[in-house]
């Protein structure tokens, strides 16, 4: 789904919820149910790659900001 790649953090999340609330009624058909799960698959690692990339540039950030500390005023 090339869709997911367009969402940003929350709208994936909130996708992948609606999904796991679908497949816990238990009311899918298998094809559905499969399809479902691939989706979430993939909203999964969307969001595991935006959390990744947040936390690098966090750390990246605060590395900046304790060298620009270092410095004399």
């Amino acid at each position: 789904m090339s869709e997911s790649a367009e969402l940003n953090f929350e709208q994936a999340m909130q996708q992948l919820e609606s999904i796991v609330q679908q497949m816990e009624q238990g009311e899918l058909p298998l094809a559905d149910a499969l399809a479902k799960f691939e989706e979430g698959i993939k909203l999964a690692r969307t969001s595991q790659t935006m959390l990744k990339n947040a936390e690098q540039k966090v750390q990246m950030l605060s590395s900046d900001h304790m060298n620009l500390a270092d410095f004399p005023k």
